[in-house]
């Protein structure tokens, strides 16, 4: 499955996971979203893009 910047940047881009309930919070373009949608947790983290191997 090919991957391209357009598909990457809309899987990756502003997506934040919560570190206590795994929720995805997407973030608005230059706004960090502060706590979780779900529960309500402050610890977030990006989405990790993962390794890329060359096909």
């Amino acid at each position: 499955m090919a991957k391209f910047p357009e598909a990457m940047s809309r899987v990756f881009k502003n997506m934040y996971i919560c570190m206590k309930c795994n929720a995805r919070n997407r973030g608005n373009t230059g706004k960090v979203p502060t706590i979780c949608r779900k529960c309500g947790s402050t610890s977030l983290r990006l989405k990790k893009k993962g390794k890329v191997t060359k096909a």
